[in-house]
């Protein structure tokens, strides 16, 4: 398996003895998982030729916490293990943190960012990007204008795929993280009735 390690040695490890990352167990990560086959089906809907992503569990080297939570991180990845950006469960376990974020808007947010700089960062393009104005689009709450930021508490409605717009400064939301395939179909049955066809 290929991937990225962002795994910081210690004076006492040695990288032939780290564990490898592997893929996740189902049902190890169930909110997680849920929310990645929710992104999944914008990638099958916008990229079709590419495979769905998977969490990979790149392991901590650190003994398993006492309730037995693993300590490694989870990320989004590609089906060959290559990943990028930040994890998309907690790092701190020992300050409290759930494994995996409560709140399933939160989940799905995060997963959604995650994969689309995966996407990104490792084929090189815009994912997803806006029919309309031909850019990348990030997740982020229903209903939030240009000059939201991620560290808001007002978040507004649930993830949506958004675009900054053209030059006009035309920000919309684009469509509800998991049904862009309902926005394609509209927008392919609307240019053909354009351009005349049934």
């Amino acid at each position: 398996m290929s991937y990225f390690s962002y795994v910081s040695l210690g004076p006492d490890q040695d990288r032939q003895h780290l564990p490898e990352p592997r893929q996740a167990e189902p049902g190890q990560w169930p909110k997680l998982e849920a929310a990645l086959a929710v992104v999944n089906r914008d990638l099958a809907a916008t990229l079709p030729g590419q495979d769905p992503l998977i969490l990979l569990v790149a392991p901590s080297g650190e003994p398993s916490s006492p309730s037995g939570t693993d300590r490694g991180q989870v990320y989004v990845a590609m089906p060959d293990g290559r990943w990028h950006g930040n994890p998309v469960n907690a790092c701190d376990l020992e300050e409290g943190d759930p494994p995996e974020p409560d709140d399933p808007m939160t989940v799905l947010t995060v997963v959604a960012d995650a994969a689309q700089e995966t996407i990104t960062e490792l084929l090189w393009q815009a994912w997803p990007v806006c029919g309309e104005h031909g850019i990348g689009m990030h997740p982020r709450p229903a209903g939030t204008g240009g000059n939201w930021y991620p560290d808001e508490t007002d978040a507004g409605g649930p993830p949506v795929w958004w675009c900054g717009g053209g030059r006009d400064g035309d920000c919309h939301d684009v469509s509800p993280v998991g049904e862009l395939a309902a926005t394609l179909r509209g927008k392919q049955r609307s240019e053909r009735e354009r351009d005349g066809r049934p």
